[in-house]
C-alpha cells in the first residue's frame, strides 16, 4: 500500500479521530516545555485534533500548529481558536524560527528513505540549542497498521544512528509500551535531541 493510503484515512476519519477519546501526554508535554524559556517559539508536526497545541498555548508558549491533513487542520482550529497550517513534513522550509519541535506520533508515517532529509529539515527550522520531541512506534521494518496507514516501524539504534549522522545533539530514546489508535498494544520510542 502506498504512503496515501495514510493521508486518505486521515481525511477520511477526520472528525472520528480528532474527537476520540485521547489521553493528553502531559508528562511528556511538561518535560519538553520545562526545556524551554517561557512563550519559546514552538512547532507542532502533525497536530491531529490540536489537544497538544491547545495544551501549549495554555501554558504561554507561542505555538504554530500544523498538519497534513486540510480536514484533520480543520478540525484542529475549532478546539485552538486559531489556524492551523496545512502542510506536509517534507514542505518544511524554516531557517532559525523555533526554539522546539514537538512531532507526538506524527513522523511515524515518513517513509524511511525520506526521514534523514525531514530530519535536516527540523534541524535547520530549529534555533541553535533548540529541540526535538518525537515519538514512534518501534519495529524492524517498514509495514501497514490494519487501517492501511504507512509506518516507518524504527528501532532504537536505527533512529539513534540516523540522528547521530544528522549532527543532532543530546539524542536520548525511551521505550515503553502504550497503545495506539488501532486498539493494539504498542511499543513506543520516545526520542529527543538538540540541534
Amino acid at each position: 500500500m502506498p504512503p496515501d493510503c495514510t493521508s486518505a484515512f486521515y481525511e477520511e476519519n477526520a472528525e472520528t479521530y480528532a474527537n476520540r477519546a485521547r489521553s493528553l501526554p502531559k508528562q511528556r508535554l511538561d518535560a519538553f516545555l520545562a526545556g524551554l524559556a517561557p512563550g519559546a517559539a514552538i512547532l507542532e508536526l502533525g497536530c491531529g485534533g490540536g489537544q497538544d497545541s491547545a495544551y501549549m498555548l495554555s501554558q504561554g508558549f507561542d505555538v504554530m500548529p500544523t498538519d497534513g491533513s486540510a480536514k484533520l487542520a480543520r478540525q484542529a482550529e475549532v478546539l485552538i481558536g486559531r489556524p492551523v497550517r496545512v502542510m506536509l513534513f517534507q514542505e518544511l522550509d524554516a531557517d532559525s524560527a523555533f526554539d522546539g519541535v514537538w512531532a507526538q506520533a506524527s513522523l511515524l508515517h515518513v517513509p524511511r528513505r525520506e526521514l534523514p532529509d525531514v530530519f535536516a529539515r527540523i534541524r535547520r527550522a530549529l534555533r541553535t540549542g533548540g529541540i526535538i520531541h518525537a515519538t514512534f512506534k518501534a519495529g524492524d521494518a517498514e509495514g501497514h497498521d490494519s487501517f492501511g496507514r504507512y509506518y516507518n516501524y524504527p528501532s532504537a539504534e536505527w533512529l539513534s544512528e540516523l540522528l547521530t549522522n544528522g549532527g543532532w545533539g543530546n539524542i536520548a530514546i525511551s521505550e515503553s509500551d502504550g497503545g495506539g489508535y488501532d486498539g493494539k498494544p504498542t511499543r513506543w520510542l520516545t526520542v529527543s535531541a538538540e540541534r
